[in-house]
């Protein structure tokens, strides 16, 4: 069994002493279960969203607030008012774009070069 779980199984007999001992009743422990279970599920969902986070962060993806934020503000670069799906196919079509002429050039340049020699 892991430290977790034994973790658990120490919580519960002590709850369990308790009750046998008449220091707490029923309805308390179950309450005291409750809410342990609620903020452990709570520091849980936490933990998992830092850990998303960070791998996210670390695969170089940004957040949907972030890339709707710089797009308004490409959009107002340019002149424009873009709604939001407008924002986004506009930034990935351009994107596409300047990607493709680049490797267009570097490869006209690089012809270019060697048809010199």
């Amino acid at each position: 069994m892991s430290k977790t779980s034994n973790d658990i199984y120490s919580t519960l007999r002590a709850y369990v002493s308790k009750i046998t001992e008449g220091e707490r009743t029923p309805a308390e422990v179950a309450a005291a279960v409750n809410s342990w279970a609620r903020e452990s599920a709570d520091a849980l969902k936490a933990k998992i969203h830092e850990e998303v986070e960070s791998s996210v962060a670390k695969m170089g993806f940004i957040k949907r607030e972030e890339f709707d934020r710089l797009a308004a503000q490409v959009a107002a670069l340019n002149g424009k008012t873009p709604t939001k799906k407008s924002a986004a196919k506009q930034t990935i079509k351009k994107s596409a774009v300047k990607k493709s002429s680049a490797k267009k050039s570097t490869v006209k340049k690089s012809v270019k070069k060697a048809v010199k020699k």
